[in-house]
Formats: C-alpha cells, structure tokens, sequence
C-alpha cells in the first residue's frame, strides 16, 4: 500500500464574541485548539475511574510526530524563516482575531469575516512555501470552517485560484454550514442581520454574500441558493464535518436554538453536503465541547490519515405495512460505530440524541422549512396504504468509516514488543443497528402499543478488514453478533473464509460486499434486505 501524504495543519478557531471575548481568545497561544478533557467511566471496582484526553494538539504531537514551531510567535517567524526551511509535518494556528484584540495596545480593528478568508488565503501560501508543501489540511472550528469555505468557495476563485490545487483535505467541529437558526413555536428563525458582537454573519442572507463569487451574486438572493453546498468549488468528498447532538451542556442559548443541536448550532445546519461527517454525544464548545472531546479527535485522525474508508448501507429493506388508516408508522435506525482500540464511540445516531436514521418518509422530512433533506437520509418508497402491500427496495446510508492501519492506530513503534501482545494486522471495528417503530395519531404519538427503548429488531455487524493469515492480500470478514460463539476481544477474524466481493463497483473504484441480515432482521425487513459494504483504499 502506498505511503500516506502528509501535509501542514492550520487551525481555525470559532467565533468569539464581543470584545471581551476576543482578548480572551487571543491570550491563548493555540486559540483552544490544546484543550484536552477528562471523563469517568466505571472500574473493576465498581468506582468512576478518572480518564483524560490531551486534547488535539497534543495528541497529533504524540500519535502523528507533529511539530508546534512557536519562537515566540508563530506567524512572525515563518514571515522571517527561510523559503523551504519549516517541517510539513507541523501545525500552524491562524490568528486572526489579534488585530481586533485590545490586549497589544494598538488600536484594535473590528473582525470582519471575509477579510478573515482573504487573509487565510495568504496564510496558506505562506505555510506552503516555507514548508515546501504542496498542500495544507484546513481544521476549523465553528465559525472557523466559514472562514475556510469563504476563501474556498469566493476568495480563491476570484483571484483565479482554485481551492484543491493548495487544499487536500477540510475537517470542522461544529460549523454552523447552513446558519444558525433560532427554534420558536415550531419554527427555525434565522439569526437577524443587526444581531450583537457581529453574529449577524450566521445569517444566510449574509453568508450568501461571503460564501458566492461576486460575479456570481444576483439580489435579490435566489431562494435556490443553499448555504450547505460548495457548488463545484471542493470535492465534498474531501471534507468531513464533525455534527454534535448534546445541546445541554452548553448553557441558556441552548433553551432557544432547540434539542436538536449541540447547543448553538442545530443539528441540521452542521453539515457539507455529499461530505463525511459523524454525530458525537458533545456540546459545541466548553468543558464538554467537540474540539477538546476524544471523539473529535479520533474522527479527525482517521479522516487525515486512515488509509481505508468503509461504507454501510441498509439495502433492499420492506418496512411492515399498514394496517391503521388513522395511524403513521414512523421507523428509525439507530447506529452506533466502535473501533478496537477506542474507548469511545466513533459516531452515535440515536433518538434519544435527536438525530436517528428515518427509514420512511414521515418523520425529520421538514426540520427546516424551504431547505432541503439531508443528503444522506433513507430514501424509501411510498408509505403504505391501509391493507395495501408495504413500501419495499428502500435504501438508508448507516456509516462511512475512515480506518488506519491497525499497527498505526496502535502506535507500535518498539522493537521489543513481545509477539503475543502485537496488536492484529486487521482493522476491526463494528456497526450495533437499532430499527424502531413509532406511531403517530392525529398528530400525536400514539403509545397505546409502545414498549419504550425496545427496538423490533437490533443486532451488531463485526467487519474484519486486512490481510490473510499470510500477511498477504486485502479481505474483508464480517459476522453478525447474534451469530458469533466467541466474545468479541477474541483473535480475528470472526469467520472463514472472508467475504466474496460483488461484481458491481463500489465507491471510486473501491470493493462492495453483500452481507444478509441474520433471521430476526429478514423477519422484519423482508428477505431482501441486506448490508451493504463498500471499501475503499485511500492510498
């Protein structure tokens, strides 16, 4: 397999509010990007056992062999460094708040956000050229990632540059992509164009300006225009967006945005479309915020570097038809996505945090009146009628996986690692699905038949992805929990011998594999349904 390109990190911080709120950002040297956290989980004892996480910066040093070249201010000495003279493997902090700061002493100059972009423009150029990098990875957080796609999508066009030849890849945490919207009586509000300390830029209206070319721009704005699309100007693909789902952790302003949020950015509007992205049981910010969560780190380390993307489809499924003329049978999926290795969960698509998998056409089709469904949400058939056949051949994306090399992930670097503890050659991680079934009657949950958090059917897919015994080849294993006698820290893989690829392509050129579901799922979702597996070396 090919080597990995590395490429130079620039960080982009969120926004910060007033005035105060800048000069706090700017007494940070890393603008929060070295925030870590700690969690608790349960011992052997039976105690909350202490755990932390360094946070990103830290990490990318550790597990990446990072270099923070600092000398006393970041950007003033790569101005002075020589042409070629920094490492590529580095990670630089764009700090463009300072100048609107009042803790130098000069007057401050008020933040505006497209010369931010114009700004971040030169930044790159300079990180390339005394690095000798082809191409920089943009990490953004919140308003950060506007910022990024401004000079992607309107700055680097109209000086006749185009964004892919100085950008490989585009990772956010929590990037309000479609705006900020405000959830009153049933409606999501926009934030207004005169909003305090300069949040009047999440306004669509307002990133439509900074977001289109200006040779593209019409007004009044075209009411097709949609803030989630990057309109040809980056591959989608090369992008990944961070989603959070905890919008209790964040304070007051969750109480207007709404439950289906991190807390300031709703659900929704935190997303590229046709991009990778992860749902993460984290707050947009703070104590228990993305930036500074192991979650966000482990998705952004597999997106910058995993050598594998896996993808899983639910296929072929027929959900049960109706019976009720007077009652809508709403289904969801429910996934949860581990890795060996992780002591937390890759990405987390659940009712309970507001973001499940709609399987039908009822529910989570009109979260935000005039915009459009989310790219990757179920796309079934008709609902049934009342005593008519159930809707049948639908097809809902569960998952998109990046995945490092096994002895990568682990970091097994010394020579004198006794055999039986080196880690396995293989990628395991497993998919745990969840189908539910809700009712509605005239408009209302209908409970009358309920049993609350039992799903009609769930079960975990275990893959396998690697190399034979031999250590040759590329295969894939895959094997239903409900089927597999041994526990799952058991030597891999889970069955003999791996899968058969289909015939048909999958994605760019990748493997695709058919993997039935087990007698309990067929029961419920007809004897075509089916897993789809796709996977795809990246290098």
């Amino acid at each position: 397999m090919a080597a990995q390109a590395i490429y130079p990190i620039i960080y982009v911080r969120g926004f910060a509010g007033g005035t105060s709120g800048i000069d706090s950002a700017v007494d940070d040297p890393f603008y929060g990007f070295n925030s870590g956290a700690t969690h608790v989980r349960i011992n052997g004892a039976g105690q909350p056992q202490f755990y932390q996480f360094e946070g990103p910066l830290v990490r990318l040093i550790e597990d990446e062999d990072y270099r923070v070249v600092v000398h006393g201010g970041q950007q003033a000495y790569l101005a002075s460094a020589e042409d070629k003279s920094q490492p590529p493997q580095s990670i630089w902090i764009y700090r463009f708040y300072d100048a609107a700061a009042d803790t130098f002493g000069a007057a401050a100059v008020p933040y505006d956000l497209p010369a931010a972009a114009k700004g971040l423009l030169a930044f790159v150029d300079l990180v390339r050229r005394k690095t000798g990098a082809a191409k920089v990875w943009l990490i953004a957080h919140s308003m950060g990632g506007l910022i990024c796609r401004s000079m992607i999508q309107k700055v680097c066009p109209e000086n006749n540059r185009q964004a892919s030849d100085i950008v490989d890849k585009f990772f956010t945490y929590a990037t309000p992509h479609n705006g900020i919207a405000f959830a009153f009586a049933g409606l999501n509000i926009a934030v207004p164009e005169i909003a305090p300390f300069g949040a009047e830029i999440f306004n669509r209206e307002v990133m439509y300006r900074y977001l289109c070319p200006e040779s593209q721009q019409v007004d009044p704005r075209p009411a097709d225009w949609d803030a989630h699309d990057l309109y040809g100007s980056f591959d989608p693909a090369r992008v990944f967006c961070l989603i959070g789902t905890d919008a209790g952790d964040y304070g007051i302003v969750s109480k207007a945005v709404g439950p289906k949020s991190d807390g300031l950015v709703q659900i929704d509007n935190a997303y590229v479309r046709h991009a990778s992205r992860s749902f993460v049981h984290r707050s947009h910010s703070g104590s228990y915020g993305e930036v500074n969560s192991e979650e966000g780190y482990q998705n952004l380390r597999r997106f910058l570097f995993g050598s594998r993307k896996a993808t899983v489809h639910l296929v072929g499924y027929e959900l049960p038809k109706a019976t009720d003329p007077d009652v809508i049978d709403v289904w969801q999926a429910e996934v949860q996505v581990s890795i060996r290795g992780l002591p937390v969960l890759l990405t987390e698509q659940t009712a309970g945090h507001y973001c499940p998998i709609e399987l039908g056409s009822v529910a989570g089709r009109n979260a935000d009146a005039g915009a459009p469904a989310p790219d990757n949400d179920a796309v079934a058939p008709e609902p049934a009628r009342a005593g008519g056949p159930g809707p049948v051949g639908g097809t809902a994306t569960l998952t998109a996986v990046f995945l490092l090399d096994p002895q990568r992930a682990a970091q097994m670097e010394r020579e004198d690692v006794e055999p039986q503890t080196l880690p396995s050659t293989r990628c395991r991680y497993t998919v745990q699905l969840s189908v539910l079934h809700l009712q509605q009657k005239h408009g209302l949950f209908f409970w009358h038949n309920h049993l609350e958090t039992l799903p009609e059917w769930a079960d975990a897919l275990i893959v396998d992805i690697g190399p034979d015994d031999d250590g040759a080849g590329e295969y894939v294993w895959a094997r239903w929990q409900s089927a597999n006698p041994a526990v799952t820290s058991a030597m891999d893989p889970t069955t003999r011998p791996p899968l058969t690829p289909s015939s048909d392509p999958g994605e760019q050129g990748g493997l695709q594999f058919t993997i039935p579901l087990p007698a309990a799922g067929l029961s419920l979702l007809g004897a075509a349904a089916a897993i789809r597996l796709g996977v795809q070396n990246l290098t």
